[in-house]
């Protein structure tokens, strides 16, 4: 691989699993990441079996994720009058080889943070440098502009940029000088972690309420042996008359309980007291449930958009991290069928972009949340008896389908072949 470097824009999620996979299969890379100093930001996050296999694979293991979360053993949806709409297992006890996780986000991106440090030496991650822009040189390689905290610029040369740099990416704005503005639908969303005892099998996943109106909660530590009390996530989510666009001060601000309490002080049930649940709120924030229009391709010569950058999805399908995990991955198994060339981003793009920018509409619609949306249809949320309402049969295959489309429906997922053999280095197969 000598003389060949790879230049990654953003050091979220999606660019350190990038940098994972390429020092994997051996190719050298620099991360450039705008933040002069990385800190575990964010609440609970979820991520899909597909998304661990690969986690897995990295090198990663179920002592390190058990400190950064949980595994998930139950996905349900529930009515506004308390009553499950539907609900099946998760992870191993679903019948996946791997578990689903849920984590707390900013645990997690230290956790490959100092992994891609610990493996490929502490400068592998620039702090405070935010590429701004980049040109495609007539040899192929790619020229990034650097901007400092300084305010001063450099240019730097790699072989190939990707574009790993979130919702609001310079290098997709380059890309799509005329992509349409972000896109928010109307649902403004409250999130927060509260201490308390986890609910019904001690590790579920709970959306409640209707498809306007909801919580979702779930654990994202293992309970306290001696209180019992977990540290649990939650979004309180409320749509909204969207006509005059977002009004917010910002895309991501602290809030107070006081804010939107009121919209949930009748929420209370046998199993949950919602009003009292959100008091005891250790830190909450507000934010817009935003998205992008799709793009017709994330690839421009050697650059190569992924994560949040190439498919910003609604957190509805609790996929958006997995993806970006697939992402990287899926980009490693290019590299190592094309070499370090463009056709891998070719490849790359042929294989994710369509079908993935259709989970991100699929998610715009409500994702796996789009029962809510029937249930609430035909009957207003409430209900004595669900099968009444929408069949088992109904939102069974509703469910499968939304699997299949977000990669990782159970016989598929288990059957696959690994998406980078164990050992592969990309000079091994050059020649492929």
């Amino acid at each position: 691989m000598s003389g060949c470097h790879v230049l990654i824009a953003g050091g979220g999620i999606g660019g350190l699993a990038v940098a994972l996979t390429l020092d994997q299969i051996g190719v050298p890379f620099t991360v450039f990441e705008s933040v002069q100093q990385l800190r575990p930001l964010g609440v609970g996050i979820n991520i899909q079996p597909n998304a661990v296999r690969e986690l897995y694979d990295l090198g990663f293991t179920e002592q390190e994720m058990d400190q950064i979360g949980i595994p998930a053993r139950e996905w349900a949806l529930v009515g506004l009058n308390g009553n499950d709409i539907y609900c099946e297992e998760r992870g191993i006890g679903a019948g996946y080889k791997w578990p689903q996780y849920a984590v707390h986000r900013g645990r997690f991106h230290m956790l490959l943070a100092n992994k891609v440090k610990e493996r490929a030496g502490s400068d592998a991650i620039r702090l405070g440098c935010k590429v701004t822009g980049y040109q495609n040189l007539q040899d192929g390689s790619v020229n990034a502009q650097i901007e400092k905290p300084d305010g001063s610029t450099e240019s730097v040369t790699g072989t190939m940029l990707i574009g790993a740099d979130g919702i609001h990416s310079a290098i997709r704005a380059q890309m799509h000088p005329n992509q349409a503005p972000i896109h928010w639908g109307g649902a403004i969303m409250w999130r927060g972690t509260s201490m308390a005892k986890p609910i019904r099998t001690g590790s579920s996943f709970v959306g409640l309420g209707t498809h306007r109106h909801r919580m979702v909660i779930y654990p994202i530590s293992h309970p306290d042996p001696d209180t019992g009390l977990a540290m649990i996530n939650w979004i309180a989510e409320l749509t909204v008359d969207n006509s005059e666009g977002w009004q917010g001060s910002g895309w991501f601000r602290p809030a107070g309980i006081g804010d939107f309490i009121h919209h949930f002080e009748d929420w209370t049930y046998d199993w949950l007291d919602v009003p009292a649940f959100l008091k005891r709120a250790d830190v909450v924030y507000e934010n817009p449930m935003i998205d992008r229009d799709p793009v017709p391709t994330w690839r421009d010569g050697n650059v190569l958009l992924v994560g949040d950058a190439a498919h910003p999805m609604y957190p509805t399908g609790s996929n958006g991290a997995s993806q970006a995990i697939v992402d990287a991955r899926e980009l490693g198994a290019m590299l190592l069928r094309y070499g370090v060339d463009e056709q891998a981003l070719v490849a790359f793009d042929e294989k994710l972009c369509g079908p993935i920018s259709q989970v991100a509409l699929r998610n715009r619609g409500a994702g796996p949340f789009g029962l809510l949306n029937i249930v609430d249809q035909r009957c207003g949320g409430e209900f004595d008896t669900i099968d009444d309402v929408v069949s088992l049969q109904e939102r069974t295959e509703f469910m499968a389908q939304y699997k299949k489309a977000a990669g990782f429906a159970i016989d598929t997922l288990n059957s696959a072949a690994p998406t980078i053999p164990p050992g592969s280095l990309v000079r091994d197969v050059a020649d492929v």
